[in-house]
């Protein structure tokens, strides 16, 4: 670890510096900084998860890639941190990567996430190439995740800029809300990120739809999907996937909360149908109480458990009501398996299934149905999960993509600073 005092307010960044010369006979080919700011460990990430995985994918590339961190779990126990974090989130200013960037020099920095351990102040006075991945839609929503009340919300980035402010959609706290509303006023294509970065990186045919909409020219964004990394599963079941088939139950993987629509699940599950339910969260209580006889609860496994189970299961159940900004990692993570997935309309990951074919999309009504059907479907998808997961959530698919991406900020912020005027390169 490499400690940096931040020039800007005196505090410390850490950063895990992994340098990597590239394959034999090949030099690393881009110097690339991860900022991201980690949130705590009390609310699972996939951001988090993401971002680590992908570090490991630049450096097996043959890229030199330094991370930079600000991590929740260290930082709020100082003295002062959450009033320091809403000026910063409010403002802009405060806690900076400037000075290791500087010292480091990197051909792109590739921005994570900055809320709420890094300022945006700092974007303006970095002169080199900026990648973003849009892995959330804070940019356009307090909460992050446009879902409100069991249903998708629009209301800020449509206009009511101060609708967020109105019902506390940050933790359910007005008050907490009150500095992501303040910098929010502006709207999103305003927001210092969006407006600075040379490329953004959108998750999902639906992310990218949506920033479209709220003012990102196209030619700035890029579709790139996070990767699962489990090839060896791939390998393994390539050649006979039926084989792993050896259960009649159905699987639930994920965080028992309300934007993930396990509980309408439950209340509407058929009593003959057999599930078992991965995951834990603060409707675990209801959850269990809404079950109907043929549902195991197991709590939570980690990753490597999870896909061991997976190929045994005729389907993954995906009911999220919460439009996403990514196909999940689980989603990936069972095409790997060679499982289909049954996806509730209106998730990223829905609108995946239904675009590439890895299983079927239902509404709240229509489950029953659904499921009867796919159990007549799905086995014969099992292969084309497969093909589909080799073809877009590969790590090699994801280091391919982003290369072009960085290749492509390069040549923007080269022509960005020849002409001086901050204008986008023609395409």
């Amino acid at each position: 670890m490499i400690n940096d005092t931040n020039a800007e307010d005196g505090r410390v960044n850490e950063t895990a510096h992994l340098r990597a010369d590239g394959p034999p006979g090949r030099p690393a080919t881009h110097r690339v900084a991860l900022v991201h700011s980690f949130y705590s460990s009390r609310q699972p990430s996939g951001e988090n998860v993401a971002v680590m995985d992908q570090s490991e994918a630049l450096r097996a590339a043959g890229h030199d890639v330094t991370v930079i961190t600000g991590h929740t779990d260290d930082l709020e126990r100082e003295p002062g941190y959450a009033l320091r974090a809403a000026v910063r989130v409010g403002t802009g200013y405060g806690r900076s990567p400037l000075s290791e960037l500087r010292r480091l020099d990197p051909d792109v920095v590739h921005v994570h996430n900055l809320f709420p351990n890094f300022g945006t102040a700092w974007l303006a006075s970095w002169p080199g190439a900026i990648v973003a991945t849009l892995h959330n839609y804070r940019s356009a929503c307090a909460a992050a995740t446009l879902f409100r009340k069991g249903n998708m919300c629009t209301a800020c980035p449509d206009g009511d800029s101060w609708a967020g402010l109105r019902h506390g959609c940050y933790r359910g706290s007005r008050t907490a809300t009150l500095p992501l509303a303040w910098a929010g006023r502006h709207g999103a294509a305003a927001h210092p990120l969006l407006r600075r970065a040379d490329r953004m990186v959108a998750l999902s045919e639906l992310s990218r739809d949506l920033f479209l909409r709220l003012g990102v020219a196209e030619e700035r964004l890029a579709l790139v999907p996070n990767f699962a990394d489990v090839e060896h599963a791939t390998m393994r079941l390539a050649a006979t996937p039926e084989r792993a088939h050896r259960d009649s139950r159905w699987l639930y993987v994920g965080r028992l909360s309300e934007e993930k629509g396990i509980l309408p699940l439950l209340r509407n599950w058929p009593e003959n149908e057999p599930l078992d339910v991965i995951g834990s969260g603060p409707l675990e209580s209801a959850c269990r109480a809404a079950a109907p006889t043929g549902i195991q609860f197991f709590g939570t496994f980690p990753r490597t458990e999870i896909a061991t189970r997976l190929p045994r299961y005729i389907g993954l159940i995906y009911p999220s009501v919460c439009p996403e900004s990514a196909a999940s990692l689980v989603y990936q993570e069972a095409l790997a398996a060679g499982v289909p997935v049954l996806a509730l309309a209106g998730s990223a990951t829905a609108d995946n299934v239904h675009r590439i074919g890895t299983g079927a999309v239902y509404t709240d009504p229509e489950l029953p149905q659904a499921l009867r059907a796919a159990r007549t479907h799905f086995p014969e998808l099992r292969k084309r999960c497969i093909q589909m997961h080799a073809r877009y959530y590969t790590k090699r698919s994801w280091t391919e993509g982003i290369a072009a991406v960085y290749a492509d900020a390069v040549q923007q912020a080269a022509y960005r600073r020849a002409r001086g005027d901050g204008k986008p390169s023609p395409r």
